[in-house]
């Protein structure tokens, strides 16, 4: 398998399934495009269908789009254990990943990912403040009905769609409740979390600055 990302500091959709891949030690060949250059485009024209990243290429087949990308992993090499075993979990968790892919634009905007920012506060929109509010909401439901420090009993595809949230919200010091702050430190304290972030801080800005 072959898996095509954009720069690890910045890439939120890319890290969603790089890190189920390095959960489940699953052996994968990472191909970067780093985004925001003059290059950018001509390289995605050609692994990419839809110009964006991540795709994951395998047997020929090309998958584009996080969720999509997961949910192939989940069912061609994770016999399913990247999804919630009890069916009405699964059913939350497919729904609370849909919302995310589908929402929280105010957060987005406001809190690019950005793994090596200096954590400090920022002041930030309303809307805003309305995603944060409703992921605290969504984590913490999900907490209360969980036999673990993950999302569900165990890590899931959820806790995968997640990560670059608990990422935010530690770069922009945002206020969460204790039980939130320890899935944080949960997350954060993944060994394939930290891989990521060591690769995220080793990348050359000042290659990337030069291709502009």
């Amino acid at each position: 398998m072959q898996l095509v990302i954009g720069n690890q500091n910045y890439s939120s959709w890319s890290l969603r399934p790089w890190v189920l891949l390095e959960h489940f030690k699953q052996q994968v060949q990472l191909y970067k495009i780093p985004l925001f250059t003059h290059q950018t485009q001509e390289k995605m024209a050609q692994l990419c269908p839809n110009y964006k990243v991540p795709v994951l290429i395998d047997n020929n087949i090309k998958i584009w789009d996080s969720l999509a990308i997961c949910e192939y992993l989940n069912e061609s090499y994770l016999a399913g254990k990247a999804w919630p075993e009890n069916t009405s979990q699964r059913a939350i968790a497919r729904s609370i990943c849909a919302e995310m892919h589908a929402g929280f634009i105010a957060l987005r905007s406001e809190m690019p990912m950005n793994c090596r920012r200096t954590p400090s506060v920022i002041n930030y929109s309303e809307e805003c403040q309305k995603d944060i509010d409703r992921i605290i909401e969504l984590w913490q439901t999900c907490l209360d009905n969980s036999k673990s420090k993950f999302l569900f009993d165990t890590f899931s595809i959820a806790d995968a769609f997640y990560l670059p949230v608990v990422s935010r919200f530690a770069s922009y010091q945002v206020e969460v409740p204790e039980k939130i702050k320890t899935y944080m430190d949960t997350m954060m304290s993944l060994p394939s979390y930290q891989l990521w972030l060591t690769a995220s801080i080793e990348e050359s800005e000042v290659i990337s600055s030069s291709e502009v």
